[in-house]
């Protein structure tokens, strides 16, 4: 018996990564899964590989009603929800004059608005199974990033997010948490390129003591916190990051 046997989960970002990962490790663990991720395709093969434990939907989760409606499905596919990791991201670097509205609109829809939309819909679910949400944030909610600015403050809002819904349902059997991981390795970050004319010196203050994680590292946590070994937790932010913002 796995700690998630019995259990139906949702993870945003399924395609690849930490989102991937989590799936894997769910499902793993005994639980059903329903992935979300724009990527038709990576959803796919992760269905080829897990087979009938997981159940995936090709969605952009910035769009209130497609967000919903994913919600939804999963539900009807599993009969119930009881764990979500909303881990999907988008970052992008950039001079902070640089940025334009399609930039700041990708970064801040994904990562803050995608976020609230599918938590949103979840929440009258996971009220009825006494569930649970685990946000992914990052150690860039808790420090200034040069080149960074709206994953920043995408990731601080996440954080805040977290903490105010906890809040809110403290009276109920409702938890949220949130890690907050460093530096990951692919996919999310590769897809991310350094700007022109960076000051190198800059960027030392956040590359950290013990190199970059594997996605496992991370869905790792989210496990942890979203099992029944967390049961104490709501309205928590673990970091993940090798020491880095311990200072």
């Amino acid at each position: 018996m796995g700690r998630f046997s019995g259990k139906v989960a949702l993870v945003t970002g399924a395609a690849s990564g930490v989102g991937r990962a989590t799936v894997r490790q769910m499902v793993k663990d005994g639980a059903n899964v329903s992935g979300i991720d724009i990527n038709q395709e990576g959803l796919e093969a992760l269905s080829e590989e897990i087979g009938e434990q997981f159940h995936h939907i090709a969605c952009d989760i910035s769009d209130r009603e497609a967000a919903q409606n994913a919600v939804e499905e999963s539900v009807a596919h599993f009969g119930k929800l009881d764990i979500v990791a909303n881990v999907a991201g988008v970052v992008r670097s950039h001079h902070a004059t640089d940025v334009d509205e399609q930039t700041w609109r990708l970064i801040m829809g994904v990562n803050v608005d995608g976020m609230f939309w599918v938590t949103q819909a979840v929440i009258p679910h996971l009220l009825e199974t006494g569930g649970n949400i685990v946000n992914v944030a990052s150690n860039a909610g808790f420090m200034g990033q040069a080149y960074t600015v709206p994953y920043c403050a995408a990731k601080g809002a996440v954080i805040n997010m977290t903490r105010a819904l906890a809040m809110e349902y403290i009276k109920t059997d409702l938890r949220v948490n949130a890690i907050a991981p460093g530096a990951t390795k692919p996919a999310m970050t590769e897809h991310s390129q350094m700007p022109e004319g960076i000051n190198f010196e800059l960027m030392q203050t956040y590359m950290g003591f013990r190199g970059m994680a594997e996605p496992d590292t991370a869905a790792n946590a989210i496990c942890w916190m979203a099992s029944d070994e967390a049961a104490r937790c709501t309205g928590s932010i673990l970091s993940v990051d090798g020491g880095l913002t311990a200072a």
